[in-house]
């Protein structure tokens, strides 16, 4: 009997496994149209936004503009006649900072945002900023015009700035420590 039983369940063990149909596969048709427009999107954004700081510029004749590789533009406020450093991978900066939207209304004024410590190229920053600081020396006060994608992005500053919001950022270089480690080579 054990016998009989034991080859019955071995046949409906092997009937159970031959009669499975194999899994189906979701059906994806990727036609890139969402990456497309996503794209098509941020490009429009971008001309936008430097029509804006084109317009921002003129309107400011009398200071000089630079427009940067990373595609921000920045004019000094105040520059330095005596230092000669300029900040490095490791150097650890403090900074004052206003932000202010492209149509001149404050969204924070000086002294309402803490001074900024920050580890130049070590820390997260916003991409604008993490290369504006380290073409200032101490002492050295520059405005910033950052397009969004510089800027805070598509995400905001999950606060006052909104998302794909161009700013004005004006910075205060207070002092320049320089990376200990740096310095012993």
């Amino acid at each position: 009997m054990k016998k009989i039983f034991f080859i019955i369940l071995i046949g409906v063990l092997m009937w159970s496994c031959a009669e499975r149909e194999e899994a189906r596969r979701p059906i994806t048709h990727g036609s890139g149209s969402f990456l497309k427009k996503s794209i098509e999107i941020g490009k429009e954004l971008v001309l936008e936004e430097k029509e804006i700081f084109d317009s921002l510029i003129k309107a400011n004749s009398d200071k000089e503009y630079i427009l940067s590789q990373k595609g921000y533009w920045y004019t000094f406020v105040e520059q330095s006649e005596t230092e000669e450093y300029f900040p490095k991978e490791g150097d650890l900066v403090y900074f004052d900072s206003e932000i202010y939207s492209v149509s001149g209304d404050t969204i924070y004024r000086k002294g309402e945002l803490k001074t900024r410590e920050y580890m130049v190229d070590k820390e997260e920053i916003i991409i604008g900023l993490r290369d504006g600081i380290k073409r200032l020396k101490k002492g050295e006060k520059a405005q910033f015009l950052f397009p969004s994608h510089v800027a805070y992005g598509y995400i905001g500053d999950k606060n006052r700035i909104g998302m794909n919001v161009p700013i004005v950022y004006t910075i205060t270089i207070l002092d320049i420590k320089k990376d200990e480690k740096e310095e012993e080579f």
